[in-house]
């Protein structure tokens, strides 16, 4: 009798943890069921909101809140299978690969998080086409997602029962021959690096450098080189390294293209410069093309080998190079019929030789040389 009351207190037991194994698991499907819906219906309300974080929020953390409620969920199940057998080193186990797996489940949302961030900022920014950096978001983005590596790394290590301490001292170690090794890689990261806080430029500037021959749009900057494409369509590849050490013009950022121009005149026409320089300004005052905020200079400059000189000087409202060309064209030829209308002539390059004395006399018979004789 007191053998089968055991019995049944054994099934009775045997039961209760099942049911109670059973109880969470569905309990823990209809909570991640739940959650499902709710944040099925969260996102079309924020595709109704004018900011776009909520949906990166939302679109971010679906896998990994739902995948969170099975981690604890397993580690309930874990406990009581725990008062069970009574197995301290399984539920230890248990919880510290729940424990790794919560860390996972948060760097995959925070990895993701920032991928839709930056994607949905790039895509929004172009659509409304204002000015944004698609480099300097790109950047920030793969940093963030490299933090969240390393931190998430850092954290299993340490749950896993690694020595922090030693591993950030043998990673101290391991850099500084990584970094001999690789000297001219790690310069060419930091070069990129710089390249990406600075911004000395960006993708689809215009960039020369007076120190290296280098000239042409900038089409894409990684952490190792930077590709530009030359006005002849090679592709250069520059180490990032590079860019430290030379002086880079970014002729894409100029505010204005400058026109300097010397026009000279002959010597016969000193008497029409005054009005000439009086006509060509007030031209230059009058364009649509030229910005008179800017300095204008409009002066007879001085005596040149075979020209009266006049320095036109100014700026263009436009930085567009084709435009440019256009209004200086405009210019020279307006300039040019200023000049005729004064009478005056554009000067070319000559020379004039003055002698002291006439040399169509011959010479007197006594001091005509002897003609040589073979």
């Amino acid at each position: 009798m007191n053998e089968l009351a055991q019995r049944l207190q054994q099934a009775v037991g045997m039961d209760l943890w099942l049911v109670t194994l059973l109880a969470i698991g569905s309990l823990t499907l209809l909570v991640n069921q739940g959650v499902r819906l709710l944040l099925r219906q969260a996102a079309r309300w924020a595709q109704t909101t004018t900011t776009h974080w909520d949906e990166a929020l939302l679109n971010a953390a679906s896998k990994p809140l739902r995948l969170i409620l099975w981690l604890v969920s397993l580690g309930w199940m874990a406990r009581v299978l725990n008062t069970h057998w009574a197995e301290p080193e399984l539920l230890a186990d248990a919880l510290q690969w729940r424990n790794i797996g919560i860390v996972i489940s948060v760097a995959w949302f925070l990895w993701h998080l920032v991928g839709e961030v930056t994607q949905t900022t790039i895509q929004r920014r172009i659509r409304e086409g204002g000015d944004f950096d698609v480099t300097t978001a790109t950047a920030l983005s793969k940093l963030v997602r490299l933090l969240v590596f390393v931190v998430a790394t850092i954290t299993i290590a340490h749950t896993l029962g690694f020595q922090i301490g030693g591993l950030l001292a043998l990673g101290g170690v391991g850099g500084i021959a990584v970094g001999l090794a690789a000297r001219d890689l790690l310069a060419n990261f930091f070069g990129g690096l710089t390249i990406y806080l600075d911004r000395p430029f960006s993708v689809g500037d215009w960039i020369r450098s007076p120190d290296k021959s280098i000239e042409g749009t900038v089409e894409y900057i990684s952490w190792r080189h930077t590709r530009i494409r030359a006005f002849n369509k090679n592709p250069i590849y520059v180490p990032n390294a590079v860019f430290t050490t030379i002086v880079v013009e970014n002729p894409s950022r100029m505010s204005h293209r400058r026109l300097k121009e010397t026009v000279g005149l002959r010597y016969g026409d000193f008497a029409q410069v005054e009005g000439v320089v009086a006509d060509i300004k007030a031209m230059l005052m009058a364009h649509e093309g030229i910005d008179i905020s800017q300095t204008l200079i409009v002066n007879f400059t001085g005596f040149g080998a075979s020209s009266l000189d006049i320095l036109v000087y100014g700026f263009t409202k436009t930085t567009v190079w084709v435009e440019f060309h256009a209004i200086k064209k405009d210019v020279l030829l307006r300039i040019g019929r200023i000049v005729a209308a004064h009478g005056a002539e554009i000067a070319f390059s000559t020379q004039t030789l003055h002698l002291a004395g006439s040399t169509s006399d011959p010479l007197p018979d006594a001091e005509v040389p002897p003609r040589a004789t073979p």
